[in-house]
């Protein structure tokens, strides 16, 4: 019997064709192509066996994923960004001039608002002068807690109250820009309750519709970037986590950032303060993009600031990350190296529009219970305190050489990039080594760069025992967890694979018992 040779197809041609293509060259995203795309790498770091073996599948998204059945009630992703950040002016001596930018805005009655520490130095004695050359009508609020907790914020906004100031001046560190931030806050809405616009799923998570008064911060400390954003975090003691409000109108009208007020700064705080901004640079550069995170909001007064990476945050972060990385120990090892204080102010000031725009993640959102459990009663070095204190960039900054070894494989380039910030020659390195190296990267700049930072939560204080508790405080900070490649939390916290979720954050805190 002859055999009748059938000519294929055009669609069959194109299938084969199809085929080719992807098997000479398969894309990295299994939707788009794209190598930069912020979805979890198939195959993961080889080096992170405990973790991305762990939960390949589920970091892949192979659990959520079904391309075969339509879900005709998925939520829309996002497809806009916004950039919000507040007027900056930087300089030694700016401070002088905010007596005149105080006038300039018409205020009669200003609130300064301050720690007991800073009262008593060089800024604040700035800052009164300034005020009083202008015969403005002031007075100093200066019980600001470090490491605001709940009841102190609380304390503060009664203060103001009935004072009714028309403008609030913060000078201080990020404790105190936040608490002069809710106050501002609450002193707008002095019929709402306290709980109605912090972030949920704690807090009812309200959007600020009102326009609040001017508030002009004036940094103390290169670390927070606080002097440029919407949000503002504190201790909700009850719950044993840390939590806060996020919303652009917060953000302060003008932020003076003079290198002459971090002068005065302990080698400890430097150290703590600069880890703080090396994260939330690491965490925005690698944050999700903006345009994969859902739902996309109703109505733009209910975008959240936290956006996601976004072109223009990625130009301050990485900016940032390289600064500190150059200038952070100058910093801490010469407190007369007025290059290396400048420039790690103007690092946390860049950072702080990178992330007060695309978010932080995981490092941040682990550091909260880290912070607020402090199970040793942890009283850190070089901290004028007479209380407990795991300082805000020290409990950020331990967890991270495993938070990064966990999410290079979302997008091994991104990672390679920040490894290369830190010196490391990364033109051999395969892709899905990504993650070991910046984790190694990370832990030999704390170790060496930075002596007497803890190499691991162990060094805190902290054991096996406690991880429990560790997960279930990370837990509820959707805000920052729902920015995080490869966790896969629903904004709001809802997620199917709830206890997937809390597998992951129990293998990341396990993991950073010891740096390795």
């Amino acid at each position: 019997m002859t055999a009748i040779r059938v000519l294929p197809s055009k669609a069959l041609r194109a299938a084969s064709l199809l085929r080719t293509i992807q098997f000479t060259h398969p894309p990295s995203c299994p939707c788009h192509s794209n190598p930069n795309h912020h979805h979890q790498h198939p195959n993961g770091p080889s080096s992170a066996a405990s973790l991305a073996t762990r939960f390949a599948n589920h970091a892949n998204g192979a659990s959520r994923r079904h391309y075969a059945t339509p879900h005709p009630q998925q939520p829309e992703k996002e497809y806009a960004f916004e950039m919000a950040a507040s007027s900056i002016r930087f300089g030694p001596g700016a401070t002088r001039e905010i007596g005149m930018d105080v006038t300039n805005l018409g205020a009669k009655r200003v609130c300064v608002v301050t720690d007991p520490t800073v009262n008593e130095l060089v800024a604040m004695r700035t800052v009164r002068e300034a005020l009083d050359a202008e015969g403005v009508e002031y007075r100093v609020f200066k019980d600001v807690v470090i490491e605001p907790k709940d009841y102190s914020v609380k304390a503060a906004i009664e203060w103001a109250r009935p004072y009714d100031p028309d403008l609030f001046v913060a000078v201080g560190g990020g404790s105190v820009i936040d608490t002069a931030k809710l106050m501002n806050l609450y002193t707008c809405y002095p019929e709402a309750d306290f709980m109605d616009f912090v972030n949920a799923p704690l807090g009812r998570g309200k959007p600020v519709e009102r326009k609040l008064r001017p508030l002009i911060a004036v940094p103390t400390t290169a670390g927070t970037g606080s002097e440029t954003t919407g949000t503002a975090i504190f201790d909700l003691t009850g719950q044993g986590a840390k939590t806060g409000v996020a919303h652009r109108n917060l953000k302060p009208t003008l932020g003076i950032c003079d290198p002459l007020n971090t002068a005065t700064m302990p080698a400890a705080v430097r150290a703590s303060s600069g880890l703080d901004v090396l994260c939330h640079a690491l965490e925005s550069w690698t944050a999700i993009p903006y345009s994969e995170r859902v739902p996309r909001p109703r109505n733009p007064i209910l975008r959240p600031a936290y956006q996601g990476a976004n072109p223009i945050s990625d130009i301050f972060s990485l900016h940032a990350l390289r600064q500190t990385v150059k200038y952070l120990p100058r910093s801490v090892r010469d407190p007369e190296d007025l290059e290396a204080q400048s420039e790690m102010l103007l690092a946390a000031t860049l950072a702080g529009v990178g992330f007060g725009n695309a978010g932080v993640h995981l490092c941040h959102g682990m550091s909260y219970p880290i912070s607020s459990q402090n199970p040793s009663k942890h009283r850190h070095a070089g901290y004028a305190v007479t209380t407990p204190l795991i300082p805000h960039g020290v409990s950020v900054a331990v967890t991270a050489p495993s938070v990064f070894r966990f999410t290079a494989a979302s997008n091994p380039d991104r990672h390679l990039v920040a490894a290369e910030a830190f010196g490391v020659d990364t033109s051999q390195v395969k892709r899905e080594s990504a993650g070991e190296v910046l984790a190694e990267a990370i832990a030999r700049f704390l170790a060496e760069d930075l002596p007497g930072q803890p190499r691991g939560l162990k060094d805190l204080g902290f054991g096996e025992e406690h991880v429990g508790r560790l997960v279930e405080g990370t837990l509820p900070q959707a805000r920052v967890l729902s920015l995080a490649p490869g966790l896969g939390m629903e904004v709001g916290g809802k997620t199917d694979g709830l206890d997937k979720e809390r597998e992951i954050l129990r293998a990341l805190f396990e993991d950073a018992m010891v740096h390795h």
